[in-house]
């Protein structure tokens, strides 16, 4: 694991990231991900009304997307983190490009993924866009 990597996992450590992602297999693969490095996971939640149980049941430090659940957009949802001032990062295959213009400078994590873009995905959400000196 690169510096990079180790720093986010660092970071990270003891947080708690609601996981929605449909596909049982890769929401147990990030599952094993994140408790690998010490945080603790919400969920996973398959579909936005699951999600939203799970964020008024337990406020998690950030989360984890799939864009899409199911044929069901996460958008709505993710309205409902950035209203409440949660940070998150998506999960896709599709990258930026499949992002509506508002979610255009949220993290993206590629599908599929490995633990230190899943770590430095999550890390870069955690703090926020950088802030340009221009």
């Amino acid at each position: 694991m690169g510096d990079d990597a180790q720093r986010a996992l660092q970071r990270l450590r003891d947080h708690t990231v609601l996981v929605v992602e449909d596909e049982a297999v890769i929401a147990m693969h990030l599952e094993d991900i994140l408790t690998s490095g010490g945080v603790r996971v919400v969920g996973p939640a398959p579909r936005g009304a699951r999600a939203r149980e799970l964020l008024h049941r337990s406020r998690p430090d950030l989360a984890l997307l799939d864009v899409n659940l199911g044929g069901e957009k996460v958008f709505p949802f993710a309205e409902d983190l950035a209203a409440a001032g949660i940070p998150f990062a998506f999960a896709t295959g599709y990258g930026q490009a499949g992002l509506p213009a508002i979610w255009q400078l949220r993290p993206v994590i590629h599908k599929p993924f490995t633990q230190p873009e899943v770590f430095r995905g999550l890390l870069q959400a955690l703090e926020g866009p950088a802030v340009s000196s221009a």
